[in-house]
């Protein structure tokens, strides 16, 4: 009796989860303001990690707002406010991480079990979010490299990994925008192994001349190519842009 139960129960959450899924995935319409909800998670149960996240304000997080309304008047968007990003509660259990070796079959068993735990672990929000992001923070005393953010556009929920030093609060915008854009559809524009852009695609202006270096890092490739073989990371969502494919997979342009 009581398996049976148990079952039902799994499949009814397992139905739900789809269900947001179907609900939630594709290029948006624009046509009104995504709401985005970013939970902060002390993912290392620092102390650096609990200063940052209480530091954290909605001031910081008006600089994506704004970011995404400059790109989307760039692109002629009607939507004058694509997003609307506003800080969630702290959530206390950490989120499962992605598999390293990323099989089909693990990473589908990952993506569900993802949008499970999410839709057990999202506080209520005076405005219910389109978006769900969870901001996963690290001392960077004791994680120099961090392990890479994952976002999916199936249930339009993330999980972010950044940095609790207040002086890369710039840079991890430059991350949350990133993940942000990825649950709207966007792909990544860079090669995975060596994470150098792709020409022309990973260029915000492919056709400058000469072509190095480069002022800006597309957003969805994340580092401005100084030359065929190097790049480096942008200091802030400024020294970033929406280029031409990514606004096309986002539904901005046609």
């Amino acid at each position: 009796m009581w398996r049976k139960l148990r079952i039902f129960v799994l499949l009814f959450v397992l139905v739900t989860v789809a269900q947001q899924a179907w609900l939630k995935n594709g290029q948006p319409d624009w046509h009104r303001t995504l709401y985005v909800t970013l939970y902060p998670v002390n993912a290392d149960l620092s102390e650096a990690s609990n200063v940052a996240i209480r530091r954290l304000n909605q001031a910081q997080l008006t600089q994506i707002e704004e970011y995404f309304a400059e790109q989307g008047k760039r692109y002629h968007l009607a939507q004058t406010q694509p997003f609307a990003v506003h800080l969630g509660p702290v959530v206390a259990d950490i989120p499962p991480p992605p598999p390293r070796n990323a099989g089909m079959l693990s990473t589908m068993t990952w993506s569900l079990h993802f949008r499970w735990w999410t839709w057990r672990h999202s506080p209520p929000t005076p405005i219910k979010a389109d978006i769900r992001l969870y901001l996963l923070y690290f001392d960077v005393a004791g994680h120099p490299t961090l392990p890479h953010s994952t976002a999916l556009s199936k249930g339009r929920v993330g999980l972010v990994n950044v940095y609790a030093d207040p002086g890369q609060t710039s840079q991890n915008n430059v991350v949350i925008a990133h993940e942000l854009l990825h649950t709207v559809g966007a792909r990544d524009k860079y090669d995975l192994t060596t994470t150098q852009p792709h020409y022309p695609e990973g260029y915000a202006e492919p056709d400058r001349q000469p072509l190095y270096p480069q002022r800006f890092a597309e957003l969805m490739a994340g580092r401005i190519p100084d030359s065929q073989h190097g790049a480096h990371i942008p200091a802030n969502l400024s020294q970033t842009l929406v280029g031409d494919l990514t606004a096309r997979e986002i539904g901005w342009q046609p």
